[in-house]
């Protein structure tokens, strides 16, 4: 199937070509792609691939096109958000983790499918595709079915992050740290994980605070009902409860002392591989730090919670959203890296 899709080669200008996109298999299918979230992941991994050439893009939300002949559950016509691949078989995955699949890394990351086959061609040749078991970064996307979550008549640019990073910040509020009316929660950073997360929150009657040095940023958070602050090192009451999305190990050495006794930090920022904390503060006081993928969540059970939200109003997703056409992607991270955009969503008929 001949689609267009956005290539990517480390640092160069991303360029727009046609592709060849393989035939959907037993299991998978074809969505034809309305919008689509940059994430932050979608970044680190153009550029952690070097040269290669690749084209990304996890936050996939489209109507399905093409049915595998042993798919169930979804028809042609139905909008779905394209989330995260996994297995479906392991102990994780039995369990209700997708987010630690036994095969995660393979499914999401390897550019091909687990057999190592490619799924996108460009001028004949194997691309790095299936990135997240989608590659939506085109104007269709090939997709395992069991990532595909149907949410019905709402707009794709809102729901799009769903798929990884509103979903993340969602899911790591409602599914590991669990605040209830009372706590005060502390998020560290308020781009697009870091604003749902805080929005979601908000919807829980916490009280959050959010620590983010982008004006625009406090500003949205803040119209909602969070404290806004511009760092760490500004006066922060004691919090029942931290997000770090940052990654920086001084965001999470600063964040760990701010937590009452059994505190909980949870992290879901990528940065670097070590960070120092502060162990008899950690003993002390009983105090938890967590990591977390992907919210700890079912993608097929809190999707349509969070579309629930936002469409009873209670989670106003839409405010966090700048959409751009597909060819603009380099713009709309130069916007997004600037502060100008919190979440950038293309579109890929725009």
């Amino acid at each position: 199937m001949k689609v267009f899709a956005l290539l990517s080669r480390g640092s160069a200008p991303s360029e727009l070509v046609e592709a060849e996109l393989d035939d959907p298999r037993s299991d998978e299918v074809i969505v034809r792609i309305e919008a689509v979230g940059v994430c932050h992941t979608d970044l680190v991994t153009r550029k952690k691939l070097g040269e290669r050439p690749a084209v990304l893009g996890h936050e996939g939300c489209g109507t399905v096109e093409y049915l595998g002949s042993s798919v169930d559950g979804l028809t042609v016509g139905d909008r779905v958000v394209i989330s995260f691949a996994s297995c479906g078989g392991c102990a994780q995955c039995r369990a209700g983790r997708p987010g630690y699949c036994a095969w995660a890394r393979a499914l999401n990351g390897s550019g091909r499918r687990l057999d190592a086959s490619p799924t996108l061609r460009v001028r004949d040749e194997p691309v790095f595709g299936a990135f997240f078991g989608q590659s939506s970064f085109a104007t269709a996307a090939l997709a395992d079915a069991g990532s595909c979550v149907p949410v019905g008549d709402v707009p794709p640019a809102v729901v799009a992050p769903l798929g990884c990073g509103f979903l993340t910040g969602a899911g790591a509020v409602l599914n590991v740290l669990r605040p209830r009316p009372g706590d005060r929660l502390l998020v560290v950073g308020a781009g697009g994980v870091g604003a749902a997360a805080a929005l979601t929150a908000l919807s829980e009657g916490v009280e959050v605070v959010v620590a983010e040095p982008v004006a625009a940023r406090r500003a949205l958070v803040a119209r909602y009902g969070a404290t806004a602050v511009a760092s760490l090192a500004d006066p922060i009451p004691a919090v029942t409860h931290a997000l770090d999305t940052t990654g920086r190990p001084e965001s999470i050495a600063r964040a760990l002392p701010l937590l009452q006794p059994h505190g909980v930090l949870v992290l879901v920022g990528l940065g670097p591989a070590e960070a120092s904390v502060d162990v008899r503060t950690l003993m002390a006081r009983g105090l938890q730090v967590r990591g977390c993928v992907e919210g700890d969540a079912e993608p097929s059970v809190l999707i349509p919670e969070l579309v629930r939200r936002y469409r009873s109003g209670l989670l106003p997703l839409d405010r966090l959203v700048t959409t751009y056409a597909l060819g603009d992607f380099d713009r709309a991270v130069a916007d997004q890296q600037a502060g100008r955009t919190l979440k950038p969503v293309l579109l890929p008929g725009g």
